[in-house]
């Protein structure tokens, strides 16, 4: 198979793969991401604002641009949280449609397929648990992805659950007033996280479930917040992906992260080591929401992985080019570049 061009459009990134994919592996990827936000105001409103529409429409028209130029013959688009929330989605949906992509809001239970994918190519064999951690949804994910060679349905998926946290939404709920936030601010967004995050944990004390699913052995975690944090622990200037995929976060890391965090206004957090700029406005809230889902899970650490929903989207560009279904019935759609 050539080269074929992934676009996910988040609830706070843009992000385009180049992906290279054979005999059901991604033999090379190649990932450019810009900060949007187009989650900005939604949890609230219920819609996309104008400004976040042009912001991501600019960007995906680099993006189509940039992959046209690498030689990609083919392109997936999908959208998540932000768009699946918002009434007004169809203005931006047309305005990619006009880019020559064939866009797509997928599912929460589609983008925890697909994220644990990506993320258990590193773990084959292995019963673990993923959670997509973005910036309006939380994706959890539990089970496991054959080893090479072994009889039987490869991708084995016996949960899949999607919750209404991310750092974009926290922020919005309850760290939006004080700057720095008050002790109270705190402890909202730590209760909105533990309550949202415990009901989709089929093992935590809170879930509503029979308890049917069991604990894994592993938590591995993707997004923004979980690599910028590791980022800052380690004061990544500039950023490097080597010391941050497969990277452990223990609670107490965390603990400490988020303490640093809070002491600091908004202003203060654009200028830590490791952390974009642009993320400073929402880094806390996606602490604690990681921080929370620590607790809720009882995991002590979690495994930092980079192999993320774009792997998972590029293998499915390959299968559905050869007429399969790799994640439970779903297709993406694809158009020529």
């Amino acid at each position: 198979m050539g080269l074929a061009a992934a676009i996910d459009i988040g609830t706070v990134s843009v992000r385009l793969a180049l992906a290279e994919v054979s005999d059901g592996h991604v033999d090379h990827l190649a990932k450019q991401t810009r900060i949007c936000d187009l989650g900005e105001g939604v949890d609230k409103t219920g819609f996309l604002a104008p400004g976040a529409i042009e912001r991501v429409s600019s960007c995906s028209a680099d993006f189509v641009a940039a992959a046209r130029e690498a030689g990609a013959e083919r392109a997936c688009c999908t959208l998540t949280s932000a768009a699946r929330d918002a009434s007004n989605s169809s203005d931006l949906l047309g305005r990619l449609r006009g880019l020559g992509l064939s866009p797509e809001v997928i599912p929460g239970e589609v983008e925890g397929s697909l994220t644990f994918l990506g993320v258990a190519q590193d773990f084959r064999g292995e019963r673990i648990c993923v959670a997509d951690n973005g910036g309006g949804s939380t994706e959890l994910a539990v089970g496991r992805l054959a080893r090479a060679g072994e009889e039987g349905d490869p991708l084995e998926i016996e949960y899949v659950r999607s919750a209404n946290v991310g750092c974009r939404r926290v922020t919005e709920h309850a760290l939006s007033q004080a700057d720095p936030p008050t002790a109270d601010d705190l402890a909202r967004a730590h209760a909105f996280c533990r309550e949202r995050l415990g009901a989709d944990v089929p093992w935590s004390e809170a879930a509503a479930g029979d308890g049917a699913v069991e604990r894994p052995g592993r938590l591995c975690v993707v997004g923004g917040t979980v690599t910028s944090l590791v980022a800052m622990r380690e004061q990544l200037d500039p950023y490097d992906s080597h010391k941050v995929h497969l990277a452990t976060l223990s609670c107490e890391d965390v603990d400490a992260l988020e303490r640093m965090l809070a002491s600091l206004t908004v202003e203060e957090r654009r200028h830590v080591i490791g952390l974009q700029p642009k993320r400073a406005p929402v880094i806390l809230g996606g602490a604690i929401a990681i921080r929370e889902l620590l607790r809720v899970t009882g995991f002590g650490e979690l495994t930092v992985s980079e192999s993320d929903l774009l792997f998972g989207l590029a293998l499915a560009v390959s299968a559905a080019e050869s007429g399969r279904s790799i994640v439970g019935g779903w297709k993406p759609g694809l158009s020529r570049l």
